[in-house]
């Protein structure tokens, strides 16, 4: 096995690259460089890639080196801006993007398959300079990312799984204390007070874990990928089945990378439509990044957006009562628990039982109240 490249000498790589400045969404095989430029101060993290694009762009245009951290899972939010600023404005930006799917889409997540098989060819037919790092070859593809820099073009370094190491990062608060709120209590809590016939959409990440461990149901979506749309999706079954409960169980992170659907779903109306928020601060699943949630009056901002009630909860011990006032009150609700991290309690993936498509078929049965098709045997995934 190759050694993989030490965190410090990627980061000292690209400062004598010309590196100012750096932003991007978080990434597991990136921890490392993310947080040393973190304690740096150069780090800006960004609600989702294409706005990660777009801040890179404004420093570029102020005469400042930017790099972006991120990986091919949300390549897709900033190819809009790759396409209509950076190759049409000619501003260079060198893009460090992880291959999640890549090069066997089998040894990963189903939901990375799509992207991993087509990162590199949506990149050569969009003719954006990019470049696999290999081994021993970081310095090779710093020089190719100079030439195209020389250029005006953006630039892809694409960085294959475990190829950069990580550095300690304390983030484990132990013990917890009893009156504090954590994700696991939260989702008990939840999965316990849902009743049979509601309809519940839990967002990527260990919050989908968490409910699927607490409580598999065939009437809960297990959304995994997609960051940022379970809200979304709930507001397509509130809307469609305006007669049952709807449940979206979303993270913080996940909420801001698509803030403006929240304007969306108040908007629609929907009296039978609740939106539980865990805002642990972080995005616990790849080593638990700040996200800005920490600045946030979340009051304030749901009643901004339109929803007809707004709740936020930092207590254990009126738990229950909360989530079931929450449960009861008239939608659109926007029901928010702020909790403490707790990243040593994981679960494993809903899909490492039940594969997306029986996943799919099951719910939309409990849906439309149609009977289970025959279902294959299970996809089990690591």
């Amino acid at each position: 096995m190759t050694r993989p490249i030490e965190a410090e000498e990627f980061v000292e790589a690209l400062r004598a690259y010309g590196v100012e400045r750096v932003t991007g969404v978080p990434c597991g095989h990136l921890a490392g460089p993310w947080t040393l430029f973190e304690e740096e101060g150069r780090l800006v993290p960004a609600a989702s890639e294409g706005a990660a694009t777009a801040l890179a762009a404004g420093w570029e245009l102020a005469g400042q080196t930017a790099a972006l951290l991120v990986q091919n899972s949300g390549f897709g939010n900033l190819i809009n801006p790759l396409t209509s600023l950076l190759l049409p404005y000619d501003i260079p930006l060198l893009v460090v993007m992880t291959m999640r799917g890549w090069p066997d889409p089998a040894q990963d997540e189903p939901q990375h398959a799509a992207m991993g098989t087509s990162t590199v060819r949506l990149l050569e037919n969009l003719d954006v300079p990019h470049t696999v790092l290999e081994p021993g070859g970081l310095e090779a593809a710093l020089a190719a990312a100079s030439e195209a820099r020389a250029q005006n073009r953006p630039f892809f370094l694409l960085v294959p799984r475990g190829a950069i190491g990580k550095v300690p990062r304390a983030v484990d608060r132990q013990p917890v204390e009893d009156g504090e709120l954590t994700r696991p209590r939260v989702v008990a809590a939840l999965m316990a007070a849902v009743g049979d016939d509601d309809l519940m959409v839990t967002t990527t990440g260990y919050l989908s874990r968490q409910a699927h461990h607490e409580k598999d149901r065939d009437g809960t979506f297990y959304m995994q990928g997609s960051m940022g749309h379970a809200g979304a999706i709930g507001l397509g079954l509130a809307t469609a089945h305006p007669e049952r409960r709807v449940v979206v169980l979303d993270g913080d992170g996940a909420f801001l990378m698509h803030l403006g659907t929240g304007s969306t779903m108040a908007a629609a109306g929907g009296a039978n439509l609740v939106h539980v928020v865990v805002d642990n601060g972080c995005y616990e699943s790849t080593g638990c990044q700040a996200t800005t949630s920490g600045d946030i009056d979340w009051a304030a901002l749901g009643e901004g957006l339109g929803y007809r009630t707004v709740t936020v909860s930092r207590s254990a011990r009126s738990l229950s009562e909360d989530v079931r006032q929450a449960l009861d009150a008239k939608g659109p609700v926007l029901c928010v628990f702020r909790v403490v991290p707790t990243p040593g309690e994981v679960h494993p993936r809903a899909t490492a039982s039940t594969g997306p498509a029986d996943i799919v078929r099951r719910f939309r049965a409990a849906a439309t109240g149609a009977p289970a098709r025959e279902r294959r045997p299970a996809v089990s995934t690591s």
